[in-house]
């Protein structure tokens, strides 16, 4: 069969989530994933096994990481996950500023190792780049998207508190997982010294208390492992193959077509609308035609940019929809460089209970609604405290003996930690563009990253340094160190734009709907969509956009519009 009512590009979060979507509501579905499959639990190889099973201790082998420069910098990228990882050579691109673009190819995409960290946005991380100039504005607001925020959390599972914080509204949420003594007592701290901040328990995609509805998926209550980027055969986090692909396939209407790269999508000059798409299958390297509806583009972000620059026809000799010639500029990502971190004395009386998966959160409160700094832009503040294994045994005490022993067994100092998930500007210069002369192993033009920082970004890390230090001195911190990792841009994991959604098609690619404004029937979803950063985990966001869009995209389709 080669024609589908609907066809996805990607099986990832937002991938995952327009099949679910399309499927319930009635529509025969294509999900073309470049990668291998995998299957819940099945292809899991190494949820189960304890650290001494594994080779290396865990560790890749230097031979690895040498022919692996990039995918080695990935977070929690180990012998036990590398897996879910593609190796760099799998996917060449051109770096012409220096860029780690981080990629999982398999069926379940990112899904399987994301952060799973789910914040709703508030209605000033929408506004707030129109209103103070370093953005356009988003063609939606917080009051457009609630509902399907509501939608996706209770399908998902994301556990939190209500916590009344205006800067990250209060969702639909299962119990969160409490804090540990340290971070109680942080939080009573900072309420005491920072009226305008308040940490609060982690809003993450695990199942803290699972509801019918994820029993219904086959999922069952988080065991507090947090060894979730093995892939979780208890289904405790959120991910597109232990949730959403499997509903979706319970429906009859889903087909998943693995080993499949997408060339292009297909466009038909009579009818000015897409046909299809052009896929190379990896195993027989046959190029095959599947013909749609309506396409979903939710291939991840950069991905997705490289499918519609490569889409083109007469009618697009630029790319699918690109008439501005801004397909593929605007690219952007989070802030994660600086961190601070510190010891504090006492509460050596006690621990922790397993190992809390989630971790607490400081919502914005930088230039939140009114400009209040000399950047422009939020950020928010990922927190919390640990107690390190064991205690630092001297140099020159004796490596040997009873007491030696007894030393490595009792727990070291508390650590407290703050680091920065902080908003990007959207830049024209920050842009991907397709190489005019190199290509990958499929004949597919390599992308080339042209992204970097900016003095903006420096002066958030410098501010950022500031009030975390003063924070952590209120708390009593002791051996402060403000730290910046210097990373490339990219190891955020975060990166989004180049497709960006825009009132006006002059400014921009997609409409509110997420609709190509020059091909009413490709949809795009991922975080190649975005208007702005934000200062939120973006990740529910793309989940749902991508419910509203399918919903609206099956409405038009019915009534005859697409």
């Amino acid at each position: 069969m080669q024609t589908y009512d609907a066809i996805v590009i990607g099986s990832g979060i937002s991938g995952g989530w327009a099949a679910k979507e399309l499927c319930e509501q009635g529509l025969k579905t294509l999900v073309l994933e470049r990668g291998r499959d995998v299957k819940h639990i099945k292809d899991y190889p190494t949820a189960m096994k304890h650290p001494w099973e594994f080779k290396h201790g865990g560790k890749m082998p230097k031979a690895f990481t040498d022919a692996n420069p990039i995918t080695s910098k990935a977070w929690l990228f180990d012998e036990s996950s590398a897996h879910f990882f593609i190796e760099d050579q799998d996917h060449p691109y051109v770096q012409e500023k220096p860029f780690d673009w981080i990629r999982g190819y398999q069926v379940g995409g990112k899904s399987l190792t994301w952060g799973r960290a789910s914040q709703r946005w508030s209605d000033n991380e929408f506004k707030s780049p129109a209103q103070h100039g370093y953005g356009i504005e988003w063609p939606i607001g917080y009051a457009d998207i609630a509902s399907w925020y509501a939608h996706v959390e209770r399908f998902v599972g994301v556990c939190g508190a209500k916590d009344g914080v205006e800067s990250m509204p209060d969702g639909e949420y299962l119990p969160p997982f409490p804090f540990n003594c340290v971070e109680e007592f942080m939080y009573k701290t900072l309420v005491e010294h920072f009226p305008d901040r308040k940490m609060i328990q982690g809003r993450w995609a695990h199942l803290s208390e699972p509801q019918e509805i994820h029993l219904q998926q086959g999922r069952g209550k988080c065991q507090c492992r947090n060894l979730c980027v093995r892939g979780c055969p208890f289904g405790g986090y959120f991910s597109s193959v232990a949730s959403t692909l499997p509903w979706a396939e319970k429906t009859g209407n889903l087909t998943i077509r693995p080993f499949s790269v997408v060339h292009s999508i297909l466009y038909h000059e009579k009818t000015g609308k897409a046909s299809g798409v052009r896929v190379i299958d990896t195993n027989s390297k046959e190029t095959l035609e599947f013909e749609a509806k309506i396409i979903f583009v939710n291939a991840s972000a950069l991905n997705t940019n490289l499918i519609l620059l490569n889409s083109t026809s007469r009618r697009f000799p630029n790319g699918l929809g690109n008439d501005n010639g801004l397909l593929g500029k605007y690219i952007c990502f989070q802030n994660y460089r600086p961190a601070t971190f510190g010891t504090i004395d006492g509460f050596e009386d006690v621990y922790v209970t397993g190992r809390n998966p989630t971790g607490p959160i400081i919502p914005n409160y930088k230039n939140f609604k009114k400009k209040d700094a000399d950047f422009d832009g939020g950020y928010m503040t990922f927190a919390g405290a640990f107690r390190t294994p064991r205690r630092v045994v001297a140099d020159d005490a004796p490596q040997l003996g009873a007491d030696f022993k007894h030393q490595l067994s009792e727990a070291g100092d508390w650590n407290v930690y703050m680091y920065m998930q902080g908003e990007t500007v959207p830049k024209e210069s920050n842009r991907v563009y397709l190489s005019p002369d190199k290509v990958d192993q499929w004949g597919i033009p390599q992308l080339v990253t042209d992204v970097a920082y900016d003095e903006n970004d420096e002066k958030m890390i410098a501010d950022f340094h500031r009030e975390t230090k003063v924070m952590l001195e209120k708390t009593g911190c002791k051996n402060i160190q403000l730290i910046d990792s210097k990373q490339n841009p990219g190891l955020d994991i975060h990166e989004m734009g180049g497709v960006r959604m825009g009132k006006d098609p002059q400014t921009s690619l997609l409409n509110a709907h997420n609709q190509l404004h020059y091909c009413k029937n490709v949809f795009v979803t991922d975080g190649a969509c975005m208007t702005s950063t934000g200062t939120q985990s973006p990740s529910i966001l793309y989940m749902a956009l991508t419910a509203r869009a399918a919903t609206y995209a099956v409405d038009q389709l019915k009534n005859g519009l697409l």
